[in-house]
């Protein structure tokens, strides 16, 4: 049986999706990462979201400590944390090629992590297209897809964890799906669970085409067919209109008697975009002026 995690997500208030998988065998940990973004509405973070960042990070750290494998699905700050390597130490650790299939903002922050790895974790190896055995469990990557619609941003790794008849898959950062490559990893495996970064509709016609968004949505009705839950965070959560957005996924999956979620409503938690709601965190500064606000 797998039992899910979802420790930080940008429905949590945070970039991230730092999530912990436990089985019968091993306890793993994706992306012990977590950010906030520089600027939204040309305004810096609000006190809000870093005393959530802050909060988030501590529970991230203590799970850190219980688990026996860490992956790093690419080298973006909100999905490894280079600054802490001691989270690392004694476990094994499975990490996108630092060497091929990089860009060159990625392969940097990856020698230098690497670097800072060094005699820290019980074994480090390379993900992209391999599978891991521990007991019953199995630990499947991808080979390597874009971070996104192309390799401006470089790429990441999926996986999918497997134990006792259950399948559980994670997309990392392919902002959609809106390509093939990386749709058929998770409908080639069929999982219970999956976690998805969602469309990045908070840069609709800027950054992020409205192909792109229609190939997204079709590609999500795909993975409604073959999975149980649907979890759809990250970038789509960054855009307080995200369920418009993916309207039809949302009722697609209401026809099959699936379940489309955000990793907040998945922990049973409140939805609380902060970085979508940042301008709104300053006004209500403005409104009501004294001791700082604190969500």
């Amino acid at each position: 049986m797998l039992e899910i995690k979802p420790l930080a997500f940008d429905s949590f208030g945070v970039r991230s999706m730092a999530t912990f998988v436990e089985s019968s065998d091993i306890r793993i940990l994706i992306d012990a990462g977590v950010s906030l973004a520089p600027l939204r509405y040309n305004l810096a973070p609000h006190q809000t979201e870093e005393k959530r960042m802050r909060e988030l990070w501590s529970e991230i750290v203590e799970v850190a400590e219980d688990a026996d494998v860490l992956i790093v699905t690419h080298y973006h700050y909100d999905h490894h944390n280079p600054q802490n390597p001691e989270i690392y130490r004694d476990k094994v650790v499975y990490v996108k090629d630092p060497a091929y299939n990089i860009n060159k903002s990625q392969h940097e922050r990856a020698e230098y992590f690497i670097e800072m790895l060094k005699g820290v974790p019980r074994s480090l190896e390379t993900a992209d297209g391999h599978e891991f055995r521990h007991g019953s469990t199995t630990i499947k990557f991808s080979n390597a897809v874009f971070h996104g619609t192309d390799r401006r941003l470089g790429f990441v790794v999926e996986v999918c964890i497997a134990c006792g008849g259950e399948k559980f898959v994670y997309t990392s950062d392919v902002e959609g799906p809106s390509l093939e490559e990386q749709v058929s990893f998770v409908l080639s495996a069929s999982p219970d669970v999956v976690f998805v970064d969602g469309p990045m509709t908070y840069m609709l016609g800027y950054r992020y085409s409205k192909r792109s968004l229609e190939r997204s949505i079709e590609n999500l009705k795909r993975i409604v067919d073959v999975a149980e839950k649907v979890v759809i965070d990250h970038h789509l959560l960054r855009d307080l209109n995200y369920r418009e957005r993916i309207a039809d996924v949302y009722a697609y999956a209401s026809d099959k008697n699936a379940e489309v979620l955000t990793a907040a409503e998945f922990a049973g938690r409140p939805i609380e975009m902060l970085e979508a709601r940042r301008k709104e965190l300053y006004e209500q500064d403005r409104q009501h002026p004294g001791p700082h606000r604190t969500g």
